[in-house]
């Protein structure tokens, strides 16, 4: 009995990648691509009008990133499993995908034939992630945001808006003119904010609230 070709949607955002991925995909022979998106937003409307077996997207184009993608898929309740294939991705882009539910996440420097396998296995049920990958992301984005948690519960809200305003690049006195203090009151919440978070000048305060945005905002 012959079986259907696995049906795929692609999207990314440059179009010789696009159409590489196209041509990958389809020389295996079960495989159908059909539809081949250069943005997010089609992408998700080819998905939920298609409804494919998988959908093989980059994390980063315009429009719609591959996370907010799979967060539109997800509310619609698709049963398209999806795979990111990726230039680069972040430990929180790796930690928000798996809790989003991405089923693979490859790299595009992989070989052509990894990538067929990957879709065939997502297609099957299974996952296609690098176990070194994931496991180190998780570790790292877990201690981050456990830290970020740590330092909301001794930072007072005004703390707060005098720290990320510093990571702004804004002085003391500009500091203190949006927040109608001081400069001596503001001189005296940065001591303090040093001292809870333990930094010692104002550009390891920046680097650590640029760190921590997400947790501060």
């Amino acid at each position: 009995m012959n079986r259907s070709p696995l049906s795929v949607v692609v999207a990314d955002d440059h179009p010789v990648v696009l159409h590489g991925i196209v041509d990958v995909l389809q020389s295996c022979g079960n495989m159908k691509v059909i539809a081949a998106c250069g943005d997010g937003l089609s992408a998700v409307d080819a998905i939920l009008k298609l409804a494919p077996d998988v959908a093989v997207l980059d994390i980063s184009m315009p429009g719609l990133i591959g996370l907010e993608i799979l967060a539109s898929i997800a509310a619609e309740k698709s049963e398209t499993k999806v795979v990111f294939l990726t230039a680069s991705i972040s430990d929180d882009q790796i930690v928000t995908a798996i809790s989003r539910g991405a089923k693979a996440i490859m790299f595009k420097d992989s070989a052509p034939e990894d990538l067929i396998d990957c879709v065939r296995t997502v297609a099957a049920g299974g996952t296609w992630f690098v176990p070194d990958l994931v496991d180190a992301a998780l570790e790292r984005e877990t201690g981050r945001r456990l830290e970020g948690e740590r330092i909301r519960q001794i930072v007072t809200t005004r703390e707060r808006e005098v720290m990320l305003l510093v990571a702004e690049g804004l002085c003391n006195k500009l500091v203190a003119r949006r927040l109608a203090l001081s400069e001596g009151t503001v001189k005296i919440h940065l001591h303090n904010i040093y001292q809870k978070i333990g930094v010692a000048n104002r550009t390891a305060l920046t680097a650590f609230a640029l760190a921590h945005a997400v947790e501060f905002t």
